[in-house]
């Protein structure tokens, strides 16, 4: 049985001759273009950064190291993060083996819980998330090395275990900040016989009948672990950790991106609108009302929530497996059921209106429902969710940029008049 420090050891002289060796037979191939309109338009779709932890496919969505997200939704965080940084699933030693070492990684400093302490009690808790993470730095064990002058060969192998140190202690700092923020009560300390997922549902100290929080908690961290290296908390991540900055200031920042209200807020965004329809209609709309509430929505120049992507094409496997979980678990919840009710009326309205590229839900179009009926009522929270869920993909994807030795990220901008004099409009 391998640890992940080993297996990595193995996979990365393999991975880095594979890509010498495309770089040298095909250095010079050009795999993108850019138009004056993406220059302008935030590079979207532009294909000029390598990712290789996942992939959106338009028609199949998420897919981790060649397995589509629905395929992994009943394995544990731990499963995932040994995927993302591997390439393969481990074997039920090796999980149980790291799922014991991503315990030991938990304990989280004096200093952390003193600084949060100190800030102001009515701080956001994205704010509160990004210092701690920064408040963490101080124990970089890669910061250690490099100025001790580690190779460069070598900086993968202690951006490894900032990594692994930062996605274990994330939920336990996140937990804590739930119950500082909101007046919860005293933190309640982790128990390291737990997976991560269910560890974190336990700190919230939230209702979990059943094991249900435990369960919803696992699939929460699964489904948002990772999503391509273009969207900004992966690609800030990404920029900062290209400068050497250590994974605690690159996952600072990524969060710092995904507290933008383009980023991160669309769940709550969803379940506010959701709300607002219950209020409206008293209770669960009929199918009639949605649908002409759902036209009215529309001809005012408004979107639907929760409804279309940026690349998918399809009902986003995300949503599905909310979904699925709701109908098993949520089947009585009146915010639950007006997602069922959208998902039945919403698509078909869209797909009239006929410019609609993606008239399907994404995942953001349940997940806020059934954190509600679970009693997690603050909004400004779920974002922190999102933040700790994607620590799995950032941090693998430094590792991963670590390992194949990338430079500093470095593009080229150019002025407005020099786009002018290119295309011949000066």
């Amino acid at each position: 049985m391998a640890t992940i420090q080993e297996k990595l050891a193995e996979k990365i002289p393999v991975w880095r001759e594979d890509i010498r060796g495309l770089i040298k037979e095909h250095g010079s191939d050009v795999i993108s273009e850019v138009t004056v309109q993406q220059a302008y338009g935030g590079m979207r779709g532009v294909k000029g950064l390598v990712c290789d932890t996942s992939y959106v496919d338009p028609d199949k969505g998420l897919i981790i190291r060649g397995h589509p997200i629905s395929t992994l939704t009943d394995r544990l965080p731990e499963e995932v993060i040994w995927l993302l940084l591997t390439g393969e699933l481990p074997s039920a030693e090796e999980r149980d083996a790291f799922i014991e070492d991503m315990a030991k990684r938990r304990d989280v400093p004096d200093g952390v819980w003193k600084t949060l302490e100190a800030m102001p009690a009515d701080s956001h808790p994205m704010t509160m998330l990004s210092v701690a993470a920064l408040t963490l730095e101080k124990d970089s064990k890669f910061k250690a090395k490099y100025s001790e002058g580690i190779k460069k060969d070598e900086y993968w192998v202690w951006t490894l275990e900032d990594a692994l140190d930062l996605m274990a202690k994330m939920p336990v700092i996140a937990a804590g900040i739930y119950r500082m923020r909101y007046g919860k009560g005293d933190r309640i300390p982790t128990d390291p016989k737990l997976d991560m997922g269910a560890d974190y549902a336990r700190m919230l100290g939230l209702p979990n009948p059943n094991g249900e929080l435990e369960k919803l908690m696992r699939l929460y961290l699964v489904l948002h672990s990772d999503h391509e290296g273009g969207n900004v908390s992966a690609f800030v991540t990404h920029t900062v950790n290209s400068a050497l900055s250590n994974i605690y200031y690159a996952y600072s920042a990524g969060m710092n991106g995904l507290a933008g209200p383009l980023h991160g807020l669309a769940n709550q965004e969803v379940l506010k609108w959701i709300q607002k329809l219950q209020e409206r209609f008293g209770g669960v709309p009929t199918h009639e009302q949605l649908r002409d509430f759902t036209w009215e929505t529309l001809n005012s120049g408004q979107v639907i929530p929760g409804y279309g992507h940026a690349v998918l094409r399809q009902t986003d496997p995300r949503f599905s497996a909310f979904l699925e979980f709701g109908k098993k678990y949520c089947a009585d919840d009146e915010i639950f059921q007006i997602v069922e009710r959208l998902f039945e009326v919403v698509p078909d309205i869209l797909k009239q209106i006929g410019k609609v590229k993606d008239p399907y839900p994404n995942v953001d179009a349940g997940s806020g429902s059934l954190l509600w009926h679970y009693g997690m009522h603050e909004y400004e929270y779920y974002t922190v969710m999102f933040g700790i869920s994607r620590a799995l993909g950032v941090c693998s994807q430094a590792v991963i940029s670590r390992a194949y030795m990338e430079p500093i990220t470095r593009p080229k901008s150019v002025t407005t008049e020099w786009i002018k004099k290119q295309v011949g409009a000066a």
